[in-house]
């Protein structure tokens, strides 16, 4: 291959890698603005329709909820396109089709784009596989029981809540907590550093007095 030919295929992948790197930080940075409510606006915009919709998923069935969805937003489209004709027919212009831009715009997804997020994706489901291997065949004992005693919790949780409820108390938090947290960073991160040691503490001692539990000092 010539060399100009190879260099300029480098630095056209590198460009295509650095597009894709600032396009996932710039996503990563909306969301973090979102929940921080950066913009009280957006953020209570998209908290409200997501609660709209959980809340519409702990009343209806899916396929209501996904219906009714598409069905108000037929309405609006069908309603504005009616409306834009009937406009254009006393006016007597020819503006053309109201959507025509949103329908020459290209919404295929591209194959790089198909593909990186494929190769993301099946790096990890590769590491929760072999995390669930390790944990269920007990490669560390201690691991093993911590994950115990969260399927036991989370019985209890089952018993009292069902997986919307869950989803909606997760919702609540997601845009609840950050800023809270923003707020009084020095205090709380002062009691996780103390929760932290105590439970490192207590898990280091019951790992001593557990003969089948892996050290951790010696497998690092």
């Amino acid at each position: 291959m010539d060399p100009m030919t190879q260099s300029s295929q480098i630095t056209s992948s590198q460009g295509l890698a650095d597009g894709q790197n600032s396009a996932a930080k710039e996503s990563k940075l909306n969301v973090k603005d979102l929940i921080h409510w950066r913009d009280p606006k957006k953020s209570g915009v998209v908290f409200g329709l997501s609660m709209l919709m959980l809340l519409s998923l702990a009343a209806f069935s899916v396929i209501s909820v996904v219906s009714y969805l598409l069905l108000a937003l037929l309405c609006v489209t069908i309603t504005f396109r009616i409306y834009k004709s009937v406009v254009q027919a006393v006016q007597k212009s020819s503006d053309g089709h109201p959507f025509k831009t949103l329908i020459d715009k290209d919404v295929s997804i591209p194959p790089e784009t198909f593909r990186k997020h494929v190769d993301t994706s099946l790096t990890y489901i590769n590491r929760a596989l072999k995390q669930m291997s390790r944990l269920f065949l007990v490669e560390d004992l201690v691991d093993s029981l911590k994950l115990a005693v969260v399927m036991w919790l989370l019985t209890y949780v089952g018993a009292v809540f069902n997986g919307i409820t869950i989803l909606i108390l997760a919702d609540i938090l997601l845009f609840a907590v950050p800023p809270v947290y923003e707020k009084n960073k020095t205090q709380i991160d002062h009691y996780i550093d103390v929760a932290r040691t105590q439970v490192n503490t207590t898990m280091a001692k019951l790992q001593e007095k557990l003969p089948g539990a892996v050290k951790r000092s010696k497998t690092e």
